[in-house]
């Protein structure tokens, strides 16, 4: 059984920063990209950012380019986003998720298998 769990979430004010966390388990961490995507009530789930499964590609929504991070210790089975200069548009539930080796959009939510469930983020303006 896949789990992932994610924490780090909370209550921030306008240009604060917040890491969060997913540790990962059940499967060889390694070998599976992973992903963060956000949702606000009332619209889908919107893509943030991606990582392959050694580390050395990332991806982001050029909403958050420049302000958040995504980083993975494969090591400790986790993946990280830091979240910096952080605006009121980005409250919203953050999830992370596990997608195969085999995936080759990281953007698209279909590519992902395993999902988390979600911590909330809200920032205060």
């Amino acid at each position: 059984q896949v789990q992932l769990v994610e924490s780090g979430g909370g209550l921030v004010q306008a240009g604060g920063s917040l890491r969060l966390s997913c540790a990962a388990s059940g499967r060889t961490f390694s070998s599976y990209h992973m992903g963060w995507f956000r949702q606000t009530p009332g619209k889908g789930r919107e893509f943030v950012a991606a990582i392959r499964w050694g580390g050395g590609r990332t991806y982001s929504a050029d909403s958050v380019k420049g302000r958040f991070t995504i980083s993975r210790d494969n090591a400790k089975n986790t993946v990280y986003l830091q979240m910096n200069s952080l605006k009121h548009e980005d409250t919203a539930v953050y999830y992370c998720a596990s997608a195969p080796f085999s995936s080759v959009s990281l953007v698209d939510q279909r590519s992902y298998d395993y999902w988390g469930q979600g911590t909330q983020v809200t920032v205060s303006s």
